[in-house]
């Protein structure tokens, strides 16, 4: 983690030199950057319900996140903005839960994991026509999991630039290696299996007056392949051990509501309300407030927090309670009822002048958030955050 920050600060001051070059204000005609972010996170967990040992047993994670995002931009010569992002995230993670896949706890291969998931982006804004295309591809990796991934969109705004519809096509392609519980393990449950996502999201924003804003979202998923996770275990009441199973078609349907408002130059309220169902018979509402505080020009404090319920899916039940009768079954406590708490702050400071001497080096937050989970899990994640500009 020291050695990526070193290295982004290094790069960073290659742009700022370079940023120097475009001191006017005329429309960049050569590709510019215009924002370069870093990430770096922290997040542990803990719990007793762990879907590898069939509902019980420890869920204990700790997770470190590095990750940076560049946008460079160019206006083409029909002076339409051209936006290019590239990004890149590593994560390290070792897991109480997932070493249990082979019963011999900090001896298995899955004891630790490293996911590393890079992705390109492109948007061309016509700003005198108020329209905008955009198209991406990312990718993720790790031991067990494989993810491709493509998406297109438009946006168009209103006559008036009050309002704007955004419409993105993604679709995820996905590959799950067949690593059983070791008590389940056979020659013909091994290799891979593919899992593909396909998802339609919406979105109308719109400027109210200058003070309110809001916007409706909704999304489209349908999901077909293996569903399940193949080193989750299901104990039935019988006390056999079986490898869950779930259908491998999954629609999901969330529609959301989100809403700011600024009250003067100090004080803005930001809330957010989503309904989710699916064709698994999960039903849940989400709730968030968020209220960024500006105590002075270059400082500001952010308190927020989220409220989840959840309904339980139709084929989860707890260790030991399904029977040789169910067709599907899981014991994964993320499709069980349940209610959750997140809440926390963040600080954010933005010098006049930069920060560590950098003009453009303009931004540093720090964010912490606690979770609380009905069913008994907890977690704790404090997030960093530079910004280049």
């Amino acid at each position: 983690m020291k050695k990526i920050i070193v290295s982004v600060i290094a790069l960073l001051g290659i742009f700022n030199a370079k940023a120097q070059e475009n001191t006017s204000n005329e429309q960049p005609k050569k590709l510019t950057l215009d924002e370069a972010n870093l990430v770096s996170s922290y997040y542990k967990q803990d719990g007793n319900n762990s879907a590898v040992t069939g509902g019980t047993g420890s869920e204990k994670l700790n997770d470190i996140s590095n990750s940076i995002d560049i946008t460079l931009v160019k206006y083409d010569k029909k002076e339409r903005k051209n936006k290019f992002g590239f990004s890149v995230g590593i994560d390290h993670y070792t897991s109480a839960s997932s070493d249990m896949i082979d019963l011999k706890a900090n001896s298995s291969a899955s004891h630790a994991d490293t996911r590393i998931y890079p992705a390109l982006s492109w948007s061309r804004e016509n700003e005198s026509k108020g329209t905008t295309i955009l198209a991406g591809v990312s990718a993720s990796s790790e031991f067990d999991y494989q993810s491709y991934s493509a998406n297109i969109g438009f946006a168009k705004k209103t006559p008036n630039r009050m309002g704007e519809f955004t419409a993105k096509f993604q679709a995820y392609f996905d590959q799950v290696k067949l690593i059983a519980p070791i008590e389940l393990r056979t020659a013909a449950n091994e290799g891979t299996s593919g899992r593909n996502t396909y998802a339609l999201s919406l979105a109308y924003s719109q400027i109210i007056n200058q003070n309110f804003q809001v916007e409706f979202l909704t999304d489209a998923v349908q999901q077909t392949g293996y569903l399940s996770l193949p080193f989750h275990r299901v104990y039935f009441n019988d006390s056999s051990v079986h490898q869950e199973t779930l259908p491998d078609t999954r629609f999901k349907l969330p529609v959301g509501v989100r809403a700011n408002y600024f009250l003067g130059d100090k004080f803005i309220v930001r809330a957010y309300y989503r309904y989710y169902t699916d064709d698994w018979g999960l039903r849940s509402n989400t709730i968030s407030l968020e209220t960024p505080v500006k105590i002075s020009p270059f400082v500001s404090v952010t308190p927020f927090y989220r409220y989840y319920s959840q309904s339980a899916a139709k084929y989860f039940a707890p260790y030991q309670q399904h029977t040789a009768f169910d067709d599907y079954y899981t014991s994964n406590y993320d499709l069980s009822k349940f209610n959750s708490n997140f809440y926390g702050a963040g600080i954010r400071f933005n010098p006049k002048n930069g920060l560590f001497g950098v003009e453009r080096l303009n931004m540093l937050e720090i964010r912490y958030g606690h979770y609380t989970k009905s069913v008994g899990m907890t977690s704790d994640i404090i997030s960093l955050n530079l910004r280049f500009k």
